[in-house]
């Protein structure tokens, strides 16, 4: 299927470079320390296998699902089900997770037991077709097998994070003792650790955003190939923006599983309502789907949108519609075929 061998290779070298980073920070952290390397390979180890195995178990816990049974939403259950068999992959697991905001996701260890979530939100609000292009991107991330991934690599950052943390907090109370020499030299230590974990933190989690990013844009793409209608997941993405921006909720700690970001969403709405007069095409004071639609459109070639998004885990909506609306050109022209479903990413 066209380029899927690039987002292989962007994983697997996503993978190296923050695995190099990492042992690079070990090193330098065991050296400050005059500690054993093997010590801190071996906690590293335990800690990516930890957050592997309780990771499924923490996203249950913070999204409140509850596992539909079989016949209690049979639209939802065939939908899923002609798509997964289109896609090859096995029937995932289904949830609805008790939430307004119109979202999707999916996670779990592995594609055979898999989980896609549907907010009640996303069934209200979106129509069936929409709803079907949605379905269709979440079982693009289990075709491609990236949450999986991600799961293992967004481990890293959050370790290294964790050391900055808590060595920042042993420098302050290292400064407490009357024995002002030894404790001097032990603080300093600690300092040193803390600044380099924040630095390593930092560009370790970049590395994990872009590709983060990279694999929504592939999704989406294998969304328009599945369901044949780049149009609905591109209706979709919209609703799904501006619904998120409405959400008085802050960001849930596991967005990057998630089909949009409210953070983000804020963002790009804020950004589409400050020139509310330029796109409001009828004059009526209100934008509407169509008018929102073409606002994200436009904004999608503006040049802050790509900075601003450095540490997002998903690409502006305005460039993801870009993408959904280049694809629809390229259908409608009969030029579309199965081996072009990622060459406009």
């Amino acid at each position: 299927m066209g380029r899927l061998a690039e987002l292989k290779v962007a994983m697997g070298a996503s993978i190296f470079l923050v695995a190099f980073i990492f042992a690079l920070f070990l090193a330098a952290i065991m050296f400050i320390l005059k500690f054993p390397l093997i010590y801190a390979l071996i906690g590293t180890i335990i800690f990516i296998l930890l957050e592997y195995l309780i990771g499924p178990a923490i996203v249950r816990s913070s999204t409140r699902l509850r596992y539909l049974k079989s016949g209690e939403n049979p639209w939802l259950e065939s939908t899923v089900k002609e798509l997964a068999d289109k896609s090859e992959i096995p029937m995932p697991k289904l949830a609805i997770v008790p939430d307004s905001t119109p979202n999707a996701f999916v996670f779990g260890r592995t594609a055979s037991d898999a989980t896609l979530g549907v907010h009640e939100g996303l069934l209200t609000k979106l129509n069936k077709d929409e709803v079907k292009g949605v379905i269709g991107h979440e079982l693009g991330h289990i075709k491609h097998k990236d949450y999986i991934v991600m799961t293992v690599l967004s481990a890293l950052p959050l370790l290294a994070y964790l050391v900055a943390r808590g060595t920042w907090t042993a420098a302050r109370f290292a400064g407490s003792s009357s024995k002002r020499k030894e404790e001097g030299s032990i603080r300093a230590a600690f300092f040193a650790i803390g600044i380099i974990s924040y630095i390593v933190y930092i560009i370790s989690l970049l590395c994990v955003m872009k590709l983060s990013r990279l694999r929504e844009h592939y999704a989406d793409a294998y969304s328009s190939y599945v369901t044949g209608s780049p149009r609905s997941l591109q209706s979709a993405l919209a609703k799904i923006t501006y619904g998120l921006s409405l959400s008085p909720k802050p960001p849930s700690g596991a967005r990057a599983f998630y089909i949009g970001d409210p953070a983000l969403a804020k963002q790009e709405v804020q950004s589409i309502m400050a020139k509310k007069q330029e796109y409001d095409l009828d004059k009526d004071g209100v934008l509407d789907e169509r008018e929102l639609e073409l606002a994200m459109e436009k904004e999608a070639k503006s040049a802050w949108s790509k900075v601003n998004t450095w540490f997002s885990t998903h690409p502006p909506t305005f460039r993801r519609i870009l993408l959904l609306h280049e694809i629809d050109r390229e259908m409608e022209s009969g030029r579309y075929t199965s081996n072009s479903v990622y060459t406009h990413i």
